[in-house]
């Protein structure tokens, strides 16, 4: 039996391991996605590929990488040698899309395999049809880029340079996917090199010990956890809407005694465009809001998993077959899975006295994914996403608003990078980023602001860019609010063309400090592949987070400062908050007594109708 303090020690030097080696992948790649965005996760596993320590990046994939160790465990059976690493990239196999690709690697110790390190990145290009390896073009799986089900990179700590030298003639900017590659690689390297010196200093026997005594641990926190909550059944439902087409993820989370169940029956059947997800990914976009809103103080490993079920139906839009195109799941129904897990998860919380200050609405809920390609100022083929799009936006708590620009819960460390980092990479030059009014979902306590951004070609060699669009549309709000706290607002895209105005007109464009003031002909776009030539400019604005409780019920005094300090547009808060101001910006208390009443009166004759 392993003492404490033993097992305490090497419990922290498991962490200290994922750290080293999240420092690591940071460090040598040159994606901005990566280094910039954290667009990655790496974590440890036991030597059957169950999921020893999670690690922090998105959290989808720490089970997705679970069962990518346990795929290269079945197809390698009797070949796993020291020093090799695996590639594994199919959607069909493991992987979210084809774009985040996995490398995992055996630990040995003595010649034995003890455990698994695992680690991806979403890579520069995947030789897809689209640029940056999401697809909106795609038709199947086919013609989202190069897809392995699993192939050894690495074996016995040398580079198979006839796979990496295939692998890379298959993808555009091959230097800066061999960046990515050779990371993960490194990072893996020194995942291996740390838990060998752990093993080494404490024997096998005990570590093991230690690895058991956690996920054990963490199975009985969790089902004690479970047990304090009332039992009952959530539902959440989100809507996604490519080109017409408009998909459900309907879910109904059922809680009794120490195990939960998410049920996604009802959703829609698999879609034609590339929205949908398989099964390993709805398994991990249930996940990731569950690790931090369940398990915030408990560690994330397979204990966490066992008292957990998912039933998703065969050839829906959460669990299509395969040829099936996925490429834009990470921020379509994978996204739509994570918002659906969060507000039942929410709502629960809600519904216990003890848990209720762990409530939250739905966070930044639609990603918004613009990747540009073409030759940048520096006469280089550039590709990548909008950083900006990791920036987020906080779900109000039960007890505060949420918070601005305030990241995700499944990626605890996403963050955007600065104007300058974009503008350096890319031939383009901002006319304004900034925090959004009225994003954030109105509620007693309001959801985060988003933000929204504008940009224009700049010393572009080739007069202009590329940029395609994707994810789940502008058509519906999706940071669903809680205990009636109302959504955030949808995300949108727009292209202004410009390239047909006159010269005083187009001098208007570098002074426009917001969308309406931007002069040009303004099309509404949120799926394709577009042109960014010549005077014309995109346009993106990105979700809030949710609200919590009755916006009636919010102080009168703070959203006055809320419209004071830019959060609420004063016309917002008479339509939905019932509050008024005087021309001076001082709060007018006998006419917002008499609009909340109003309001009130307006609610209950409506609900009134519809019963």
């Amino acid at each position: 039996m392993i003492d404490p303090i033993t097992f305490s020690i090497i419990r922290h030097r498991l962490y200290r391991v994922v750290d080293e080696a999240v420092i690591t992948l940071k460090n040598v790649s040159g994606s901005a996605i990566t280094n910039e965005g954290h667009d990655l996760m790496v974590s440890l596993y036991r030597a059957d590929g169950s999921l020893l320590m999670g690690g922090v990046g998105f959290l989808h994939h720490l089970t997705s990488a679970a069962e990518a160790c346990k795929s290269i465990i079945r197809r390698f059976e009797g070949r796993i040698n020291e020093g090799d690493v695996f590639l594994l990239n199919d959607p069909y196999t493991a992987a979210l899309h084809t774009s985040d690709v996995y490398l995992v690697a055996p630990i040995h110790f003595d010649g034995k395999l003890v455990a698994w390190s695992a680690c991806f990145v979403h890579v520069y290009d995947i030789g897809a049809t689209n640029p940056g390896g999401f697809c909106p073009d795609a038709e199947n799986i086919y013609t989202e880029g190069f897809s392995s089900p699993g192939m050894r990179l690495v074996e016995a700590g040398e580079i198979n340079k006839d796979l990496f030298d295939t692998f890379l003639n298959m993808v555009r900017s091959p230097e800066m996917v061999a960046l990515d590659l050779n990371s993960m690689i490194a990072c893996n390297n020194v995942a291996r090199n740390r838990m060998i010196a752990l093993v080494e200093k404490y024997g096998s026997d005990i570590v093991d010990q230690a690895c058991q005594t956690l996920i054990e641990q963490s199975e009985t926190q969790l089902r004690e956890r479970l047990r304090e909550l009332p039992d009952g059944q959530s539902q959440a439902r989100q809507y996604m809407s490519v080109k017409g087409e408009i998909s459900r993820v309907m879910l109904t989370m059922t809680k009794k005694a120490d195990s939960l169940t998410f049920d996604f029956s009802g959703s829609s059947p698999q879609s034609s465009h590339a929205i949908n997800c398989t099964k390993w990914a709805s398994l991990g976009g249930l996940f990731a809001p569950l690790f931090p809103l369940l398990c915030y103080d408990i560690t994330w490993n397979e204990g966490v998993i066992k008292p957990i079920t998912m039933i998703a139906p065969e050839g829906t839009v959460v669990n299509c077959l395969r040829p099936a195109p996925v490429s834009v799941a990470t921020v379509g129904a994978i996204q739509s899975v994570n918002n659906a897990a969060c507000s039942a998860i929410g709502k629960m919380l809600n519904a216990s006295k003890k848990y209720r200050q762990e409530a939250t609405a739905v966070w930044h809920a639609n990603h918004f994914a613009v990747f540009l390609f073409g030759r940048n100022q520096h006469n280089r083929q550039a590709i990548g996403i909008l950083i900006e799009t990791f920036a987020g936006a906080g779900g109000a708590r039960s007890f505060a608003d949420g918070i601005d620009v305030g990241g995700e819960i499944p990626n605890p460390i996403s963050r955007m990078a600065n104007v300058e980092t974009i503008e350096y990479s890319f031939p383009i030059r901002y006319l304004f980023r900034r925090r959004l009014a009225d994003s954030g979902g109105a509620g007693l306590y309001r959801g985060g602001d988003g933000m929204e951004l504008a940009f224009v070609p700049h010393d572009a060699p080739d007069g202009g860019m590329h940029y395609v669009v994707s994810g789940k549309g502008s058509m519906f709000p999706m940071s669903d609010g809680l205990a009636g706290g109302y959504p955030g607002s949808p995300n949108a895209y727009v292209w202004i063309h410009n390239n047909d105005l006159d010269d005083e007109l187009k001098k208007e464009v570098d002074l426009s400090l917001c969308l309406d003031s931007l002069p040009g002909d303004k099309e509404p776009i949120d799926w394709g592949v577009y042109p960014l030539m010549g005077d014309d400019a995109l346009y993106v604005r990105w979700n809030g987070g949710g609200g919590y409780g009755d916006p009636l019920l919010r102080p009168a005094e703070n959203v006055a400062s809320d419209i004071a300090a830019g959060h609420t547009s004063s016309h917002l808060a008479e339509k939905i908050y019932g509050v008024i101001l005087h021309d001076d910006g001082a709060l007018d208390q006998k006419s917002t007594e008499q609009a909340r009443a109003k309001l009130l009166k307006l609610r209950k004759s409506t609900n009134k109708q519809a019963a």
